[in-house]
């Protein structure tokens, strides 16, 4: 039985704006609100501002309504996460460069938003850290997979994963 595929912030389809973005939370007269900080992934993770450090946070879209893509469901939603074993899933099928390049500038520890994106109530709808490096999408390599690239090749793979909980 294959596994649900998702599609993070970036990937190719029909809903291109809203790239992967890096969000800072930042402290104001004591109540907390995110910022879209600079997404470049050259960045660091923690900032100092007046002695308080502040966090980073990823937005992971994915796509929570069923969608058939070579007739594979791609559908992935934050229920389907809660269902993983330990709520730990992989995101695969990245195939966007910018999403592709924030995804490997993701730091063990650093925290995601699960983003529920192209559907009826779209919107944040969980909070996610990362707990494994970028490491090769092998969907990539998988013909019968809707992620499939026959350009990328298994000694210089062009796709990356990460591995997510759910928290």
């Amino acid at each position: 039985m294959p596994r649900p595929r998702k599609r993070p912030a970036g990937a190719a389809g029909p809903e291109k704006k809203g790239q992967s973005e890096k969000r800072t939370k930042f402290e104001n007269s004591g109540e907390a609100s995110a910022k879209v900080a600079n997404s470049s992934p050259q960045k660091t993770s923690v900032f100092k501002n007046c002695g308080r450090n502040l966090s980073n946070y990823w937005l992971m879209k994915s796509e929570p309504e069923s969608r058939l893509d070579k007739g594979i469901d791609v559908k992935f939603s934050i229920e389907d996460l809660k269902a993983q074993p330990m709520q730990t899933a992989c995101w695969d099928g990245v195939r966007n460069y910018q999403a592709r390049n924030f995804l490997r500038a993701m730091k063990l520890e650093e925290e995601a938003f699960f983003y529920h994106s192209n559907c009826k109530e779209p919107g944040i709808v969980g909070l996610m850290k990362i707990v494994k490096e970028a490491y090769p999408d092998h969907t990539q390599f998988e013909k019968n997979s809707p992620h499939y690239d026959p350009s990328s090749k298994e000694d210089n793979p062009k796709w990356s994963m990460k591995s997510l909980i759910l928290f």
